[in-house]
């Protein structure tokens, strides 16, 4: 059994980002365990909270409800607090992720993958994917947590193939996305940079059959009190499975071609 170890930045990320590698992972019988650095506070506000009621507290049960979808064995919460979007006040504050002593945050991330005995470990690319504090701050924590850990342990960054919009312009067309910038690759992120990795920094392309992407979509519901799950949930069924129908991994430690395969099998 191979265990797989996946650190986010807050409730929904997994789903987004890499829901459908984990569900494709407890399919095959691994082990997946989740562990999730901030509360998620600084998110969408619903409506329908109930008294005494917090964001986080809604955020920790929607992440319950995929995780149950996915097939996580276990989620581990950090506790510490979201930063914010680039230039938010909560950016500053010292709880924050974005300002957590790197080597504590990163040696209690460490403890868990030797706990764990992780095979795999999945962090972020540099940029955080799209520039968000908590983000960067995932990368830094992951690189400096994965150095920490000896033995033979893949380390993988999750991150988006800036080129993969441009494989198939007919399809994005056809599909009326063609004004969509996610769709297209033309999005920026949260600090005004494009999001994910040109396709010469990407080992591996994890392409997800129907079933899985339809786990995705189920697992992304979950977050319903989201506006970014929102958002992708507005698309229309083939337009969303189009959109998320790959999920990338850099992988710095095995350079090589880029490859449409399971990371683990390469």
């Amino acid at each position: 059994m191979t265990t797989w170890v996946f650190l986010h930045a807050h409730p929904d990320d997994e789903s987004t980002q890499t829901s459908g590698t984990m569900a494709m992972a407890h399919e095959r019988g691994d082990r997946v365990v989740l562990v999730v650095a901030t509360d998620g506070e600084q998110g969408t506000t619903p409506p329908d909270l109930k008294p005494g009621e917090s964001v986080s507290d809604r955020r920790h049960a929607e992440l319950t409800a995929a995780a149950a979808v996915i097939g996580i064995d276990r989620v581990v919460w950090l506790g510490y607090a979201d930063s914010g979007m680039t230039g938010w006040a909560q950016n500053k504050a010292p709880e924050a992720f974005c300002n957590a002593d790197l080597d504590v945050a990163s040696q209690r991330v460490a403890d868990i993958l030797r706990e764990e005995k992780a095979d795999a470990f999945v962090h972020y690319d540099p940029h955080g994917s799209y520039g968000h504090p908590d983000h960067i701050m995932v990368h830094r924590v992951g690189a400096a947590a994965a150095a920490k850990v000896t033995g033979p342990m893949r380390v993988l960054e999750e991150t988006i193939d800036r080129d993969a919009r441009g494989d198939d312009p007919d399809k994005i067309e056809a599909l009326g996305l063609a004004d969509n910038d996610f769709a297209t690759g033309a999005a920026l992120g949260d600090d005004g940079k494009p999001i994910g990795s040109p396709r010469s920094e990407i080992r591996w392309a994890v392409d997800l059959p129907q079933r899985i992407i339809d786990i995705k979509h189920e697992a992304l519901a979950c977050h319903a009190s989201q506006s970014d799950a929102e958002f992708f949930l507005s698309l229309p069924r083939p337009a969303f499975d189009f959109v998320f129908k790959t999920e990338w991994y850099r992988e710095p430690g095995n350079p090589g071609p880029y490859t449409h395969a399971w990371p683990l099998d390469g």
